[in-house]
């Protein structure tokens, strides 16, 4: 039998209805921008495995540290014990991260680090015998799978059988540069009639909303308003983090920086699943008490695993690296010149970019997991590139080891698929 033959047996894959998608493509070989399937055919990793392989699959300068790290120590307790590779790596995160955060707490995934994010803000205004109960986040905002990150996510796509069961939450629309005073006058309705914990919001880009941007100048509005009100700032940096936007952080595009920031998808550059949470020091200072109830009682069995902190460490040492950091101009102004040249198409409404971030809309209306998407999708994958449309909209996040070659085969096939709608 084939391996998808195999995978069918007993598998279930994420974001996959079966009964209409029984096949799944089986992926023998990764290697820099490249997978390889089980028949030998290639494909270009132009969104980077969701955002996470930012250094290149199976890097060796990662894999070397990490089978050097696992031959010492590979896992260990993260309570009341610590280990190296995670003091290593928080010393070289908060080296990059805003200025104000100073403390970092380790789970799984990027659905965890919110959870941990939203429950820090609850319990900082819990701790300081504060009733506060309500959240805030943008409409069309995506920030994962655990109930708490549901709760703040409004793609009804993946939370409608679960609403009933959500933390509260009141939604604001993302700032488009117009928007901003009607958006503070809804903020400060939503703080006099609520109490409002915390603002939990993805910086400048909606991964899952279509790479949807929005406006610095209205987030940093919004992010001095709950400042003042004393409302928790949540910045989701899961998809943003690691140098997408051109910064090491979308945070870093911004006067007002966050209370608390989550991190992972290329925290650890795809290696090994991993995440954290950081903090400023007023948050952790909310929980430290002789009152052990106070504390931060949350724990993952794999919290801080010695091998992922490696992998995340060897990641940064990579982006801060002149040959990454040159990498990510290129590649920026490789994509201005494409959007210049596809945004004449007939086939294209609008683009947008920000850092290596690139997405077109096509002008025409399509389901996020409709016939017309899979069609693209099937062109791309018969054309020996793995791009995954959201709805009516193609975008490009590519590892920043990507060739010119390689970016040219990922804008040409783009184009084709295009044409092949016109004709």
């Amino acid at each position: 039998m084939t391996l998808k033959e195999r995978d069918k047996k007993h598998l279930w894959h994420p974001l996959t209805q079966h009964q209409l998608h029984p096949e799944s493509v089986a992926i023998v070989k990764a290697e820099g921008c490249t997978l390889q399937d089980e028949d030998g055919n290639t494909y270009i990793d132009a969104i980077a495995s969701w955002y996470t392989c930012m250094y290149g699959h199976c890097n060796p300068y990662i894999t070397s540290r990490v089978y050097e790290q696992m031959q010492t120590l590979d896992q260990v307790v993260f309570s009341s014990l610590t280990h190296e590779p995670a003091i290593k790596l928080s010393e070289a995160l908060i080296d990059i991260l805003p200025d104000n955060q100073k403390k970092l707490f380790f789970s799984d995934n990027g659905s965890t680090s919110v959870e941990v994010g939203i429950k820090m803000a609850l319990q900082y205004h819990f701790n300081k015998n504060e009733k506060r109960n309500v959240l805030i986040a943008f409409e069309d905002g995506f920030h994962g799978d655990t109930f708490g990150a549901m709760s703040v996510s409004s793609l009804s796509v993946y939370n409608g059988p679960f609403k009933d069961f959500f933390i509260e939450v009141k939604r604001i629309p993302t700032p488009n540069g117009d928007n901003h005073e009607e958006i503070l006058s809804q903020l400060k309705g939503y703080s006099a009639e609520n109490n409002v914990a915390a603002f939990v919001y993805e910086p400048l880009v909606q991964g899952a909303a279509a790479m949807k941007m929005h406006n610095a100048n209205g987030l940093d509005a919004i992010l001095e308003f709950c400042k003042e009100k004393n409302i928790i700032t949540v910045a989701d940096e899961v998809m943003t983090g690691f140098g997408k936007t051109g910064k090491h952080f979308a945070s870093l595009h911004l006067k007002n920086q966050p209370d608390i920031i989550c991190l992972s998808k290329a925290l650890t550059a795809g290696l090994l699943p991993m995440a954290i949470t950081s903090c400023s020091q007023h948050i952790y200072d909310a929980f430290l008490s002789s009152d052990i109830t106070k504390g931060f009682f949350h724990g993952h069995t794999y919290s801080a695993n010695p091998l992922a902190c490696t992998a995340a460490l060897a990641g940064i040492e990579l982006l801060k690296s002149d040959a990454i950091q040159n990498n990510i101009k290129r590649i920026i102004s490789s994509h201005k010149a494409f959007g210049e040249h596809i945004k004449k198409h007939a086939k294209v409404a609008s683009i947008r970019q920000m850092g290596v971030i690139f997405a077109l809309d096509l002008n025409i209306q399509m389901e996020r997991y409709g016939n017309l998407r899979d069609q693209l999708l099937k062109f791309f994958m018969d054309n020996g590139v793995f791009l995954r449309p959201l709805g009516s909209t193609i975008y490009i996040l590519a590892p920043y080891v990507i060739t010119d070659a390689e970016l040219e085969k990922i804008y040409s096939t783009i184009e084709a698929a295009l044409n092949n709608l016109s004709s």
